[in-house]
């Protein structure tokens, strides 16, 4: 799953801050080595055609669409790429409960409750997504890894209960 949950984040704090307990991020299929190789992989395959034409004006009429079409396949996974660095943290800064969602574009959002008001619930139906998880208190609701599968949102549902009653009885330290 593409998360990852700090240990002991509420026993310490950075020098320059809330330490982050979650970080939330999208699932990436294809690594970055595997970028350049279906790109490799595309215009040698996209090549193959032209090899009998060598020495014919017909291979520089194909050529540029064989270019043409590697292109779009870069800038469609580049794009792929861009599109999946949605950024979510969850951190808990003295009794709040911080929720940091950092998109593509556009402005970082926050969320902030006491984390003893703090509730994970997940929504079956009705949502963006099915079993649609968000986190409410202060009269607020903030969803929280809405582009997670959903098998990984029920697992991050039951992970955030979990987390929300260990902080509720474990006070925080501080230094």
């Amino acid at each position: 799953m593409p998360h990852e949950w700090t240990p002991a984040a509420h026993l310490t704090e950075a020098k320059d801050g809330p330490l982050t307990a979650l970080r939330l991020w999208p699932y990436r299929s294809l690594p970055p080595k595997g970028f350049a190789a279906m790109i490799l992989l595309a215009f040698c395959l996209g090549t193959v055609p032209l090899y009998g034409l060598l020495g014919t004006r017909l291979l520089w009429v194909l050529l540029p669409f064989i270019l043409l079409m590697v292109g779009a396949l870069w800038l469609g996974l580049a794009r792929s790429y861009r599109d999946g660095e949605i950024l979510e943290e969850l951190m808990l800064d003295g009794d709040d409960l911080l929720l940091r969602h950092t998109p593509v574009k556009g402005k970082t959002v926050e969320w902030r409750c006491n984390v003893y008001w703090a509730k994970a619930e997940m929504h079956v139906s009705g949502g963006k997504v099915p079993f649609y998880v968000t986190l409410s208190g202060n009269g607020r609701r903030a969803e929280i890894g809405s582009f997670l599968s959903e098998d990984e949102r029920k697992v991050l549902h039951c992970e955030l209960q979990d987390y929300i009653k260990r902080m509720r009885v474990t006070p925080t330290v501080t230094p």
